[in-house]
């Protein structure tokens, strides 16, 4: 009986020993944010001097140039709640694919504490934001603490925790070090943005790095019930799970015969931007007379003198699903998903490619051909690029395609032909809407059908990005378990 309580005395020790430092850490860092608070809420006038002189200066040194600040707003972007939450949703699901229901429930549950913490303090608090000269930065709500501030140091440390064990351990201090800088800029760029003082951000930062102590705390206590040893941070969270938490293994050909299959990509993209421009200057300038001008004509002008305020709307929100928004969207939900399920990098390039081929041939063409929109009433006003090919449609067209491509041989289930459907319903419900608001003729639609089919089958030829699936690739889910997927989700944040 002795020797069974040293043994698990042993595990208790090692987990006191390694949490002292940790520990003393937290408390130190939720003491200096209640010091901090509670002079905030005092108006101490020597950090009231420096909080507001650090704002006049940094907005006099910046609102100047233009292209500063343009970099500045895409770095606070990172801090954002879109990211943020893409970010800490994406790896909830993908852990729960991978079926490490505690992991996501730490994300879950120390996201959540941000969420709660930040716009609560905000309220009790109620702290003016700085009043500078050239407002250059946009915001709501009160000062402090800085949201962008706490929200980046939890979700990206969080993360970090979590998916430390993936990386090689001479990778991971420098994991350590990039997350830190994104952190401290995405908090300089708010005080340098002039919408928070200094001791804002470091308000945040200070309750953001006491909160991530008290979760990673609490996980390891979990850890210890569990019966698995204590580990020091610096190895993550979970080391066991390395395996269930690495996106994909390292493929030792991401690309087939890589230095032809690049050479082969930028013969053919210039070969289909030739094609692009052959068609797209035939149908613009030369095309009288023929079937060509006769659809371009007749279809606009029907559509024109059909027009209701009913199917304005609609339209309008249709042709929203064809906008990089939502193009960009739905491209960054499907390639973690299919980095969880099938482990593999190359249909995820497949995907990027696709996107990035469809932007360049789209924009290079476009200004090549130089086409008018359609001589009806525009209802989206007047656009950057010119008609030819339509941009939406071609967008729309490549994403839902290189989808189904991905998707369909992967499954044996019956809603692999959903993605079928949905490669078809799509595009034409986003070209019915652009050529119903006078954006696009007919063949701006045809160019966009010839972009997609020669761009996605030089892809497909050059990448195979399915070539895992013949060699016996299987799935995170077997597609028999998929009917009990939601089972197993509810289970996952419940287990002990």
């Amino acid at each position: 009986m002795a020797a069974v309580k040293e043994v698990l005395r042993r595990p208790l020790g090692h987990f006191t020993e390694r949490s002292l430092a940790g520990l003393a850490l937290v408390l130190g860092a939720g003491v200096g944010f209640g010091i901090l608070l509670v002079l905030v809420r005092s108006q101490w006038g020597p950090l009231y001097d420096v909080d507001h002189g650090i704002a006049a200066w940094l907005n006099a040194q910046v609102s100047p140039h233009g292209p500063l600040v343009t970099v500045l707003n895409a770095i606070t972007d990172l801090g954002g709640l879109a990211v943020i939450g893409w970010l800490v949703s994406v790896g909830v699901v993908g852990l729960l694919i991978r079926k490490q229901g505690r992991l996501a429930v730490y994300l879950l549950v120390t996201g959540a504490g941000a969420l709660i913490l930040d716009p609560t303090l905000k309220a009790l608090v109620d702290r003016l934001r700085p009043e500078v000269e050239v407002p250059i930065g946009s915001y709501s709500g009160e000062s402090f603490p800085s949201g962008h501030a706490l929200g980046s140091m939890v979700a990206y440390g969080a993360l970090l925790l979590v998916f430390l064990p993936a990386m090689r351990p001479r990778w991971r201090k420098a994991a350590i070090a990039v997350t830190a800088t994104i952190v401290f800029l995405i908090g300089l760029t708010r005080v340098a943005l002039g919408v928070h003082f200094v001791s804002d951000v470091l308000g945040a930062w200070l309750l953001g790095a006491a909160w991530l102590g008290v979760t990673a705390y609490a996980f390891r206590l979990w850890r210890l019930e569990r019966g698995r040893p204590a580990v020091p941070l610096g190895e993550g969270l979970e080391p066991e799970a390395a395996h269930d938490v690495a996106p994909a293994p390292d493929e030792e050909k991401l690309i087939p015969h890589a230095r032809a299959g690049v050479a082969e990509l930028i013969i053919g993209w210039v070969l289909i931007l030739g094609l692009l421009y052959g068609f797209g200057s035939y149908v613009s300038y030369h095309a009288q007379g023929t079937f060509f001008a006769t659809l371009d004509t007749a279809v606009p002008n029907w559509f024109d003198t059909h027009r209701t305020p009913g199917r304005d709307d609609f339209s309008y929100w249709w042709s929203k699903v064809g906008d990089t928004h939502a193009i960009l969207l739905i491209s960054l939900v499907f390639c973690p998903i299919v980095l969880a399920v099938w482990r593999r990098w190359r249909p995820v390039l497949f995907v990027a490619l696709t996107m990035f081929g469809e932007l360049s041939l789209f924009l290079a063409s476009a200004a090549a051909v130089d086409r008018p929109r359609p001589p009806i009433e525009n209802l989206d006003g007047p656009m950057p690029t010119s008609s030819f090919p339509s941009g939406h449609i071609a967008a729309t067209l490549c994403l839902w395609t290189a989808i189904a491509i991905i998707v369909f041989p992967r499954t044996d289930r019956w809603w692999r032909w959903v993605f079928v459907a949905l490669a078809v319903i799509m595009p034409v419900g986003v070209a019915v809407s652009r050529m119903y608001r006078g954006m696009h003729h007919p063949t701006d639609f045809m160019g966009a059908i010839l972009l997609t089919a020669c761009w996605i089958g030089l892809l497909y030829w050059v990448l195979r990005p399915n070539a895992d699936v013949a060699e016996g690739n299987r799935p995170a889910i077997e597609s028999e378990d998929v009917d009990t997927l939601d089972d197993e989700l509810v289970k996952a944040g419940r287990v002990d």
